[in-house]
């Protein structure tokens, strides 16, 4: 048993602390507390209220998205998925769109990498090594080879409305869209359910605006570039 001098010791804890009133809050005060983030992931953007929003693609369970908009929003998304440790597998019929990006991704690291549409092996996701798919096949994507699984997000950009486009955002957990027209407007906004306002609302949307939709939620989210993805990317655009 130790001896200190000054002060009372207990056996195993050390000296006893100063005394001092309790930090403490009412239930009402605990909501000036929150972070104004949804999960942990990555940021996609901003909502209405400026405040960020979080999109976790990293996740233990299988997890479809479908964007309908363009390939900048997606390279953004690509990037900043790599930032979280991701490794990032783009299935293209384009691969000139994104040499630049998978050459500029990861500080040297191959995390990015590009396969002919078709042609992408397994790829062997875990917790420590999760994969996000990107599907940029053009306006009819065939059926993937590699599909989601448990740490394995796949995202699937469409340019327009598609024929397969109704099956595919039935399947996904989570939708984007941006800038469409009137008429694909009034179809997405019958195949997601979207009160009349939301639906009027896609044909007149920003570039980097998109609707991200999963099941009965809704959010409007802005999404800015920083410098260095300005500078490989460019601004933002809804059509390539």
């Amino acid at each position: 048993m130790s001896t200190l001098t000054g002060g009372r010791a207990r056996l195993g804890f050390g000296l006893i602390g100063p005394r001092r009133e309790r930090q403490s809050v009412t239930v009402d005060q605990l909501a000036s507390l929150a972070l104004p983030v949804g999960d942990d992931g990555m940021v996609i953007g901003v909502d209405a209220q400026g405040r960020p929003a979080v999109l976790g693609v990293n996740r233990p369970t299988p997890y479809d998205v479908t964007l309908i908009g363009g390939l900048w929003t997606a390279q953004v998304l690509a990037l900043r998925a790599a930032a979280t440790g991701a490794r990032i597998v783009v299935e293209t019929g384009r691969a000139p769109a994104w040499t630049g990006l998978a050459h500029a991704a990861g500080g040297g690291q191959p995390c990015v990498t590009l396969h002919d549409v078709g042609r992408v092996p397994p790829q062997g996701p875990s917790a420590g090594s999760p994969v996000v798919v990107v599907r940029d096949c053009g306006m009819r994507p065939p059926r993937g080879r590699v599909v989601s699984a448990p740490w394995q997000s796949v995202l699937t950009l469409l340019p327009y409305l598609s024929p397969v486009a109704p099956r595919l955002m039935e399947k996904s957990a989570l939708v984007g869209v941006q800038r469409v027209s009137p008429d694909e407007a009034a179809r997405i906004g019958r195949i997601l359910h979207l009160p009349a306002a939301e639906t009027q609302a896609l044909s007149t949307l920003a570039d980097g605006v998109t609707l991200w939709c999963a099941g009965g939620d809704r959010q409007f989210v802005m999404t800015q570039a920083t410098d260095a993805e300005t500078g490989l990317l460019g601004g933002a655009r809804r059509m390539d």
